[in-house]
């Protein structure tokens, strides 16, 4: 054990606490059981094969309401691995859950006994026939595949909230549809083609001609028996003509018995019969998707009414006028959307009966879009709008920023009114539809419901569609809470299908808390064919049983999770697992709603349980050591729950009193130690190029097995050499900003070190000056530090120590704040700009509230750019915007300078935080090797002469990742708009 290796203990949860009823029990503490885990591994392979209690119950959760723990959780690569476990869960008579992003809300995404990640290895997306197809793998999230489309032109039909997270096999499989959808926009309509697995293993890929004839030859069976059922149906003329009712309006419960109607042959059937399925029917291993215009002419308004009935009652004039979207939003949606950025904050204040329409216009050209603008102000004449707030304007608009602005709050339904709940409550989210001229009485009907059974009413919905959203909060550890919530259930049911006749799932589709009630929309005819249909499929009920029939008219309750109190920073989370895709973690070790996840199970557990135990074991490593940091979480989730913050805090928890204290004397006497890292790294450069690279790799890794991996860090021989001891000299008279070279800049040089080229801090001198706006670099800048140092590794006195000295002398430098300091790092712009200021005393609030702290990059595109002369222009260039750079919204102003420096200039679809994190890619190499891999893959698809990004130890990351040697974006500016010659 390495001599200062952190006690796990402290993170034992210290409060008093009676153990919840659905804890994870001490008998699945040792994870899985044998023979199960090690004939898995005999299979697979030991990689693919996740059994510690810690993998088991991070897996156990998804955006449901629902948990269940795994067996045993399986990460296939390919469609030989899929095989197999199918192969073994039928010869064992075992049951397998396919799981992707886990954003589904009603438990489709939790098994009970194989669960089977098909999100890590499963991403990617080919563009065909010039963007009028997509083959997309199902790992990949609708966001990431609609990113790549949008360089044709095109994008997927289904557009859920959820994009940023929800993958297309999830989406398929839920036939989830969104905004804009409706039901011809949706999977069903717009899928192309499939590759799917069957749960007998048999591959079929419906795009291959000869797909039929091999069906039949591998499964005889099978075929006769769909061509059956569609004889059925088609035979009994009532049936098929309700069924065809069924899907006049959004319908996701149940199966797609519209297959049988529409596909002529088994493939065809499959086909339809594979959308919407949840997997229960196989694996969706592939898609291909017909995509559809992306119009960029928007125009768009957010319309307020009285009341939620007005605002129903408005729908039609808008759908009439040929609005693509039309979404509903209730006052407490409205009201808890604050919680969003950029969401007015007088929304908070508005009336409870006060409601919204987000009415969306879209057209190809400005013609088309002029035509929709005068069809919009025919519509809004006569209607009863209100303003009961200042920021209202009740006016359509093209302004890109407002229209984002109004979405953010739209798609933050779930998350935003679900995370303002009472803390301890579970969340439940329903959806279903109703013919759209019965919406009005929908509303009234729901509003009525939820009030009657003490539930506080929160809607909003895809209007035009006559498709609602609502969310009820209730405890699950109260059986009188369960009750009641079930109460609701039975006349909620009646209420949709008896009074409206209307769909119980719109688009979130069966899932566990719908089941129950499958027959009393469909009916025992309509049921039963779907009960046969999964026969015939799933013979020996290997995929997802329970998950969209169960006779059980109470398996809506069963697996309820409660939702234990934790740290503050965290406790609004709902586990919609919208912060996952962002993680640079996410295929090493956990998530942050992982990290959240089992922190709420340990608050579960008895304290001093053999699972609490086994938990806090593994969270050192996969929770805490593992979380670059980056806070990018934070961005992605809509209610702002930053887990990067409370990883930090846990780190400080980690530490004794003794690191602590040294952590703060670093801070006191950090001009001896920024030179002594400059020293220390010429002499292992010096070594390096003695071909020592592997000795002081071996070394390092020696000393980090002895006194503790988060401690030392390790050698990379992409490390630069050190930094000029001398900063170009610079004059205070006459400069137009203040120049602070962050400490990374003042230690490690660029990647022209040894070579002809410039240093950042030259080259931004030389920019400044060449541009008419001089900077001048202060006498004293060595010895500080923008704290981000201590703050990242949770060692609070020397964060203070330094936070402190770093405004003080920054205000000194700047005059009291009469000049900008412009820094030359965005991770150090955004500590000095923000991170500094919890730990700040009073005084210095006051000192730094008076300070404009400039990202290099913003300095450079804003305010020297336009006064510089382009010489020189490289061919191509690829950029890596950094974690920091989206916190402070700098991503913009990096493509600006590499535009002007380059004529083809690249933001890789898959860029994301390279999880560096100042030292910790060399403590944790493999995070970074782990959180580059995509977008590395991606920069090594073709060659470019430049590779550009802002942040020093970034670029280091980069340039490990890619072999490539990145470097600022300024110093290249620097070289462009340099006069020939000189």
């Amino acid at each position: 054990m390495p001599l200062l290796e952190p006690d796990p203990e402290a993170l034992r949860p210290g409060t008093a606490r009676e153990p919840a009823p659905d804890r994870v029990t001490d008998g699945s503490a040792a994870g899985t059981p044998e023979p199960l885990r090690s004939e898995l591994t005999a299979l697979l392979g030991a990689d693919k094969v996740l059994w510690k209690i810690s993998d088991l119950v991070r897996y156990a959760s998804d955006a449901s309401p629902y948990r269940f723990l795994p067996r045993v959780v399986l990460v296939p690569e390919d469609l030989d691995d899929v095989s197999a476990i199918l192969s073994y869960a039928h010869g064992k008579g075992r049951e397998v859950v396919f799981r992707a992003a886990g954003t589904s809300l009603n438990g489709q995404a939790q098994g009970e006994d194989i669960l089977v990640d098909v999100r890590r290895h499963w991403t990617g997306v080919e563009v065909l026939d010039d963007g009028a197809r997509a083959r997309i793998r199902p790992g990949t999230t609708v966001l990431r595949a609609n990113t790549t489309l949008a360089r044709y032109g095109r994008l997927l039909g289904p557009d859920p909230a959820s994009a940023i997270a929800c993958t297309v096999g999830g989406v398929v499989a839920n036939n989830a549809s969104g905004m804009t959808a409706g039901t011809t926009r949706n999977s069903y309509r717009t899928l192309a083609s499939l590759t799917f697995v069957l749960p007998s293993g048999t591959v079929v890929d419906t795009a291959d001609p000869a797909a039929d004839e091999e069906l039949a030859h591998a499964e005889p069976r099978l075929c006769a028996d769909l061509l059956a059922l569609k004889a059925e149906i088609e035979a009994d003329e009532e049936l098929a003509a309700r069924i065809r009712a069924k899907y006049a309006i959004k319908n996701t419960n149940g199966y797609r018995l519209d297959a049988f109607l529409d596909g002529e042959t088994p493939v065809q059937i499959l086909r339809g019969l594979m959308v919407g399925s949840e997997g229960t029917f196989g694996f969706i291993a592939e898609t291909v998707f017909d995509t559809l215009p992306l119009d960029r002419r928007v125009t768009s308004a957010l319309l307020f009414f009285p009341s939620l009935t007005a605002a129903a009652a408005a729908v039609p004039r808008f759908n009439g006028a040929g609005a693509i979207a039309v979404e509903l939003m209730d006052g407490n949606t409205l009201r808890a959307s604050v919680s969003v950025k950029g969401v007015p904050g007088d929304w908070a204040a508005l009336p409870r009966e006060t409601a919204a329409l987000l009415v969306e216009f879209r057209a190809p050209d400005e013609a088309g879009q002029e035509a929709f603008e005068e069809a919009a102000a025919e519509a809004l004449r006569g209607l009863d709008l209100v303003v009961p707030a200042a920021s209202v304007t009740n006016a359509f608009t093209r302004d890109a920023g407002t229209i984002a602005g109004y979405w953010k709050a739209r798609k933050a339904f779930v998350t935003a009114v679900g995370g303002s709940r009472p803390s301890g409550t579970t969340l439940i989210t329903e959806d279903f539809a109703v013919p759209p001229d019965r919406l009005a009485d929908a509303c009234e009907a729901l509003l009525e419901l939820q009030s009657r059974h003490g539930f506080d009413a929160a809607v909003a919905g895809h209007a035009a569609h006559g498709n609602l959203h609502f969310l009820l909060a209730f405890d699950a550890a109260r059986p009188e809470d369960v009750e009641r919530y079930d109460a609701f259930m039975q006349e909620f049911c009646a209420l949709v299908v008896d009074r409206f006749d209307g769909s119980l799932k719109a688009e979130h589709a069966t899932g566990r808390n719908i089941a129950p009630f499958l027959e009393r929309e469909w009916g025992p005819r309509a049921t039963e064919l779907m009960w046969r249909t999964k026969q015939v499929i799933d013979p020996e009920g290997v995929l997802a049983p329970r998950i969209v029939l169960d006779r059980d008219p109470r398996a809506h309750l069963r697996g309820l999770k409660t939702i234990p109190k934790v740290e503050a920073v965290a406790d609004p989370c709902i586990e919609c697992g919208f912060c996952e895709p962002t993680c640079p973690s996410e295929d090493l070790t956990t998530t942050p709603r992982q990290r959240i996840v089992l922190r709420r199970e340990m608050m579960r557990q008895a304290d001093g349980s053999p699972v609490e135990a086994g938990l806090l074991d593994a969270y050192g490593y996969d929770a805490v050591d593992t979380c670059a940091g980056d806070s990018t979480c934070k961005l992605a989730c809509p209610v702002g729950i930053d887990t990067g913050a409370m990883m930090k805090g846990f780190r400080h928890l980690r530490h004794t009193s003794r690191e602590e204290r040294i952590a703060a004397l670093t801070a006191k006497n950090f001009r001896v130690v920024e030179a002594s890292a400059r020293l220390a790294v010429a002499a292992g450069n010096a070594i390096g190029e003695r071909g020592g690279d592997r000795l002081l790799e071996s070394v390092t890794r020696l000393a980090r097995r002895a006194v503790r991996p988060d401690l030392v860090p390790e050698w990379l021989p992409q490390l630069p050499g050190s930094a000029a001891r001398e900063l170009p000299r610079t004059a205070r008279v006459g400069a137009s900003a203040v120049y602070y070279p962050a400490c990374v800049n003042r230690i490690f040089a660029g990647p022209e070190a040894g070579t002809p080229g410039i240093a950042l801090a030259e080259a931004l001198v030389a920019l400044s000056e060449r541009a008419g706006k001089p900077v001048w670099i202060p006498e004293d800048v060595a010895g500080t530090c923008c704290a981000t140092i201590w703050h990242s590794k949770g060692y609070d006195a020397g964060n203070r120590i330094m936070a402190n000295r770093i405004v003080e002398a920054a205000w000194g430098w700047t005059a009291g704040g009469a000049l900008p300091l412009v820094v030359d790092a965005s991770s150090c712009t955004l500590g000095i700009a923000e991170e500094v200021v919890p730990y700040l005393s009073e005084d210095n609030r006051a000192l730094h509230r008076e300070l404009t702290v400039v990202d290099s990059l913003v300095w450079a595109a804003d305010e020297l750019l336009p006064e510089l002369t382009v010489f020189e222009r490289t061919g191509s260039a690829v950029v890596h915007p950094t974690c920091s750079m989206e916190h402070l919204g700098d991503t913009e102003q990096l493509r600006v300078l590499a535009e002007a420096c380059a004529d083809d200039v690249t933001v890789p679809d898959d860029a994301g935080c390279c999880a560096f994190a100042g030292d910790r890619g060399m403590l944790h190499k493999e995070l970074t090797d782990t959180a580059t891999a995509k977008e590395a893959a991606e920069v090594n698809s073709r060659d470019y002469d430049a590779y550009l990004s802002a942040n020093r130890m970034c670029e280091i990351g980069m340039e490990r990742a890619t072999g490539h040697p990145y470097r600022s974006a300024l110093i290249e500016l620097e070289r462009a708009t340099r006069p020939p010659g000189r």
